[in-house]
């Protein structure tokens, strides 16, 4: 080894040993301050003893440390470091093989704060723990014991996947499933149990995820620095956009999960969990202002060739960031205090709000309940749709006012639908969450492929400036193109899942699970979004296609899907039973009609409502049809009219054809 790859080993070496002591100092500290480390023991009650105590906290940081590193690894390859015609670069190939040893050190983790955390939610020492059979049905039963279970499956899978990964398709496929993988374990802790834990489960996991793209880019990118690897100017540029928006999210979500845990002001400043949690307020601020340095002084620096002040930076960084994971990892440790005044009925247990009045077109209009993720995903999609149709504007270019209008009617009816009374209402009376299902998989869909947002994608986003590379215009490019979207976009499959899912949710006990957890009703929900935006772009899609019907087949499936439709809501409405009955009588609802008539009220809705999304799709295709008929026939006279200026004829061989026997046949009986 040359001394100049020694000396960049023992930098990297040097960096990793301080990033590993800021990260467990300060989870010492956290969970000193926090009373985690010296609880108090009665006699007489169970005891996991100190061993526990400690390690339960340390796998924790084990497990969060390793997972960062996987993402900031597949990151590094997938994203921030440029391609070659879709293949992973030498340095690239690097990090993603080293993603797949770090995803192993992930399942570890895994695997020791199962153990752990058995030890200590029995109160037993975990050499008695482990000689009985209670781990199996600790990691098959419990939701902590399942996710951290789906940890050590998903992690090792990463890893093995990992192996064999050589193009950016793939690796941006592991990023995604990594990402993924961070989510079990923080939706099952303190947000779950926290008073509206529709609001503290949803905003820890964007919490979580934005964080782990800016912790793990960052390690990684500084990583990258100081063995002296290539390409630095051009990773960090990119990484300094996509950190923006992550330090956004971070503090947005972040928000979000204190408002759902703590109810005053006053508890930042009298209690442990306040203390902690504003300790990790102020490292937040903290690094996002040397992200601020970094965008002014130190990037400009990085791109003329001066790299030193950029690492050095970076260094002390990565040590707050390092810190800054220990905090949370001891915030988690810690019970957050105990809301004063809660209301002590099952419903505000299930629901997270109390069981609202009897329901009225007014309250439906009135009650507004917030739900953090597809308010994020309304904003989202009429952000980036404005500001697609804004770049095109300001280019010079047209955009068809008519899809502006689908798309912000789709977006418009997605809000009224899940941030209103309709919300508020849906998990308490089937025939609000039937209506809430009608819309959101056949009315909202209809207008938001109307709106033909890939190809307004593909029109305002820029090609990479890199020949070969992969920006955002190509990523949209290669899944269009991938084998998974030709497969989910074929009309038989897109067609099975909008239709065969929903007999498989409400006639199997799917619809039971679902109903008794914020995360199931979340995942209802955006399933019957995402199958129904992918049968309609079977339908009635603008964008380009994998797969393209004619229209004739088109008109035929929407056809073929109707009496499915009605079949489900005719055997919705002669059920003699109620769907999910134990969820509906531990809500202990005292007004209205009884659940089974509501059952059959639902019912009557999903017979009803089809009308609408139907008439809507026969105007779209019977317009689309036509308009398709007059390109056709305007490109066919194009074609007659350049044939006729080379050839002198009218351009139409047919009737070129029969002029000529015509000219034959008079010059035939001339002859004669």
């Amino acid at each position: 080894m040359s001394d100049g790859k020694a000396a960049r080993m023992n930098r990297t070496v040097r960096l990793a040993i301080a990033g590993g002591c800021a990260a467990a100092g300060a989870l010492v500290v956290g969970m000193v301050a926090g009373g985690a480390a010296t609880p108090r023991v009665i006699p007489g009650l169970p005891d996991e003893g100190t061993l526990t105590r400690w390690m339960v906290p340390v796998s924790k940081l084990g497990m969060d440390v390793a997972g960062l590193l996987t993402v900031g690894l597949l990151l590094m390859a997938a994203a921030l470091l440029p391609s070659d015609k879709g293949l992973l670069g030498k340095t690239a190939l690097g990090y993603v093989k080293a993603a797949s040893w770090a995803s192993l050190i992930w399942a570890g983790a895994a695997a020791l704060n199962l153990v752990f955390g058995l030890s200590q939610s029995l109160g037993q020492p975990v050499d008695v723990v482990l000689d009985g059979n209670q781990l199996t049905s600790y990691a098959g039963q419990t939701p902590q014991g399942i996710a951290l279970t789906l940890v050590v499956l998903f992690s090792v899978s990463i890893a093995l996947f990992a192996r064999g990964a050589i193009t950016v398709g793939a690796a941006g496929g592991l990023l995604v499933f990594a990402l993924g993988t961070l989510l079990p374990p923080a939706l099952t802790g303190h947000s779950s149990s926290s008073p509206n834990h529709g609001l503290a489960t949803t905003s820890v996991a964007f919490h979580l995820l934005f964080l782990a793209l800016w912790v793990g880019g960052l390690g990684l990118l500084c990583y990258h620095a100081l063995r002296g690897h290539d390409r630095l100017s051009l990773a960090a540029d990119r990484f300094s956009r996509m950190a923006f928006w992550c330090f956004v999210g971070v503090g947005l979500s972040g928000l979000a999960s204190v408002a759902a845990r703590i109810t005053s002001i006053t508890v930042l400043f009298t209690s442990a969990y306040g203390l902690i949690l504003l300790l990790k307020i102020v490292a937040y601020f903290v690094l996002g202002g040397i992200g601020w340095w970094h965008r002014k002084r130190t990037l400009p620096d990085l791109a003329a060739g001066r790299a030193m002040a950029f690492v050095k930076l970076v260094l002390g960084e990565i040590m707050l960031m390092a810190g800054t994971v220990g905090i949370a990892v001891a915030l988690a440790q810690t019970a957050p205090p105990p809301p004063d005044n809660l209301p002590t009925d099952r419903a505000f247990d299930l629901l997270g709000y109390v069981m609202p009045p009897q329901i009225s077109f007014t309250n439906l209009l009135t009650l507004w309940w917030f739900d953090l993720f597809f308010a994020v995903i309304a904003a989202v999609l009429g952000g980036l749709y404005a500001a697609g149709v804004v770049r095109l504007v300001r280019r010079g270019d047209k955009w068809p006012v008519g899809r502006s209008i689908a798309w912000g009617l789709g977006v418009l009816i997605l809000v009224l639908t899940t941030q209103t009374g309709v919300a508020r209402y849906a998990p308490v009376l089937f025939s609000v969450h039937m209506t809430e299902h009608m819309i959101l998989s056949m009315l909202v869909p209809i207008f938001l492929v109307l709106g033909a947002p890939v190809t307004l994608a593909l029109r305002a986003l820029k090609p990479a400036v890199r020949r070969g590379d992969r920006g955002p215009r190509e990523w949209i490019t290669v899944i269009l193109h991938s084998r998974v979207a030709k497969f989910v976009a074929h009309p038989a499959i897109a067609t099975a899942l909008f239709v065969v899912s929903t007999y498989a949710l409400y006639f199997t006990p799917l619809f039971a699970s679902a109903m008794e957890e914020h995360l199931g009703h979340i995942a209802m929900s955006l399933h019957f979004l995402l199958t129904g935006t992918l049968f309609f772009w079977v339908i009635v899609g603008v964008d380009p296609a994998p797969n393209k019907l004619p229209y004739f087949g088109r008109l035929l499936l929407l056809f073929v899907t109707m009496p499915f439709h009605a079949f489900f809501a005719m055997a919705i409405m002669s059920m003699g039973s109620v769907l999910a009955a134990d969820w509906y009588d531990q809500l202990g609802r005292t007004w209205g009609a009884s659940s089974l008539s509501d059952q059959n009220t639902g019912g009557a809705i999903a017979w009803g409502f089809g009308e609408i999304p139907t008439l809507i799709v026969l105007i779209a295709l019977a317009i689309q049809w036509w308009r398709a008929d007059e390109r056709i026939a305007k490109r066919q006279d194009r074609k007659a009219d350049l044939i006729a200026a080379r050839t002198g004829g009218s351009g139409d061989n047919e009737l070129d054809e029969y002029n000529d026997y015509l000219a034959k046949l008079n010059k035939r009986d001339q002859k004669r």
